[in-house]
């Protein structure tokens, strides 16, 4: 396993195994608690909040001000028991997610991606998985939709360092998940008229568990 040289690794930039892609899996909770001990919890933006429907601007600026909304985005995906949040869904129009996610096997993946773009991968290679999907900014809803069940993932990381990201099975729905939040896409954007009014009368019946911004 290839680790990245020293001015990287003291960039803040993740080690990376022999193929280039970040290795998010090691020191999980306290590279999660250290960002969420920092941060502070905000409310979640629901759908139909003009800011979910429009692609995110990208992340040029990687200073304090951008380091303190990564810390509140992991306190309030705690507090909203997600496992990964976009800023658009606290109400930022940046392009920067974070994630703490298992995949299928259990193993536990944590990160942040900026300015995200999804690989394109052949038709041939796709396997698609139709499991059930829920989001923070719909909450109490969940329909089957079907996505790859692999993903590739290349951006940025919090330091404006370069990073490809992979993942499968639930991990690689979420970086998906994730990255279409950030151009403006939820996940019943891409269900059946149908699916998608039975969604919204879910997230209409129930109340969510976590605090969430009420759209006028």
């Amino acid at each position: 396993m290839a680790q990245q040289d020293t001015d990287q690794q003291h960039a803040g930039v993740l080690p990376v195994d022999d193929e280039g892609y970040v290795i998010d899996t090691e020191d999980c909770e306290e590279r999660e608690a250290a960002w969420r001990e920092r941060g502070t919890s905000r409310p979640i933006t629901v759908v139909g909040n003009p800011v979910l429907h429009k692609e995110c601007k990208d992340v040029t600026e990687f200073g304090e001000e951008f380091q303190q909304l990564v810390a509140d985005m992991f306190a309030s995906q705690r507090t909203a028991e997600g496992v990964g949040l976009a800023a658009n869904q606290i109400g930022v129009d940046q392009k920067v997610f974070i994630y703490d996610c298992p995949d299928d096997e259990g193993v536990r993946h944590t990160g942040v991606i900026c300015n995200p773009k999804l690989v394109e991968l052949p038709a041939e290679t796709r396997r698609l998985d139709d499991s059930n999907e829920g989001c923070l900014s719909v909450p109490t809803a969940y329909a089957p939709l079907a996505r790859p069940d692999y993903a590739e993932v290349t951006g940025q990381d919090e330091k404006g360092n370069p990073i490809k990201v992979r993942g499968t099975g639930y991990f690689a729905r979420c970086l998906q998940h994730e990255t279409d939040h950030l151009y403006g896409s939820l996940y019943i954007d891409r269900l059946s008229k149908r699916e998608r009014k039975d969604a919204l009368r879910q997230m209409a019946e129930n109340e969510p568990r976590y605090p969430v911004v009420a759209n006028d």
